[in-house]
């Protein structure tokens, strides 16, 4: 029993007649009377009273014509819920991100919106190091990364360059600062660290190794918001992503000093499932990620994988 079987059938019971019902479908009635019999021997029932000039349905008949017009009704919402996938009427887009990398989905996320409100997003925080597994167990979509994952199952984007910034108070003596300083200088400061493990954290500790630098991380919090927050607070200075300073600088509650041993760029990736079968969402959102390409300030759109 298929659903082209159960359209010639109801078809035939709407229209009380094969040949009316044949005209409707533009078939032949011998083809339509066919379908209807074949359809009898796979059920094992007569469905139509052959001695009704009406057409007039057996018992079997009146029960297969309620679940056929369920069916075909499912297959209608069916093709309308597709197409409106396809004209971005509705859909979901899943990524996973940790509290820096959506910094820069939320660039993103504002254009993409306004060019599809109908999609619903999600946005998962994640620890960066488990973002690859939850691209391959397919929890979401995409993930945002600020390293290169391993697996040869995942694709990386490049879609954002950022940088290390060291940032101070406006009233700590280093803010009058002009031009970039050494690293040297920075051996009796107070840093203010985030207490993940990362590699830019290891990173820096051997920058200052190297440059026989002392680097006294004396308080360590477990966000970015609250580093940024106790630097302003006078209590100490700070080495974060300057994606995530970018408000604070603009509004004169932080000051950003160039350090010359301390450049370290840091690449953000949009990673998925290399041979997935993308939804059509989530290949929108990547026209638009590839579009903010072309604005520069950072933005990029380069595979890596």
């Amino acid at each position: 029993m298929d659903l082209y079987e159960l359209e010639t059938f109801l078809a035939v019971a709407q229209e009380r007649s094969f040949s009316r019902a044949a005209q409707r479908l533009r078939r032949t009635q011998p083809a339509v009377s066919q379908i209807v019999r074949k359809l009898e021997r796979e059920l094992g029932e007569s469905l139509f009273d052959r001695s009704s000039r009406e057409g007039r349905l057996t018992d079997a008949g009146t029960v297969l014509l309620e679940y056929a017009q369920r069916l075909l009704n499912m297959r209608a919402h069916a093709e309308d819920a597709l197409r409106e996938l396809r004209q971005f009427q509705r859909g979901r887009i899943t990524v996973a991100a940790n509290e820096f990398t959506v910094l820069y989905l939320l660039r993103v996320l504002d254009p993409f919106r306004r060019l599809h409100p109908m999609i619903s997003i999600s946005v998962h925080r994640a620890l960066a190091r488990r973002i690859p597994e939850e691209l391959l167990n397919r929890s979401v979509e995409l993930g945002v990364l600020a390293y290169a994952p391993e697996d040869p199952l995942l694709r990386s984007i490049v879609v954002y360059r950022d940088e290390l910034a060291f940032v101070v108070h406006p009233s700590h003596p280093l803010a009058e600062r002009h031009g970039e300083m050494s690293i040297r200088e920075l051996g009796a400061e107070t840093f203010i660290a985030h207490n993940v493990p990362s590699s830019y954290r290891a990173r820096v500790i051997e920058a200052f190794r190297r440059h026989h630098t002392p680097l006294h991380m004396d308080i360590e919090l477990p966000t970015l918001e609250a580093i940024k927050k106790f630097v302003a607070m006078k209590h100490g200075v700070a080495l974060v992503p300057g994606l995530c300073v970018e408000n604070e600088l603009a509004r004169r509650e932080l000051v950003r000093i160039p350090v010359r041993e301390l450049r370290m760029e840091r690449k953000l990736r949009l990673s998925y499932v290399k041979n997935a079968t993308l939804s059509h969402a989530a290949r929108a959102f990547l026209k638009v990620v590839k579009s903010m390409a072309a604005q520069g300030g950072g933005f990029s759109f380069k595979a890596e994988s």
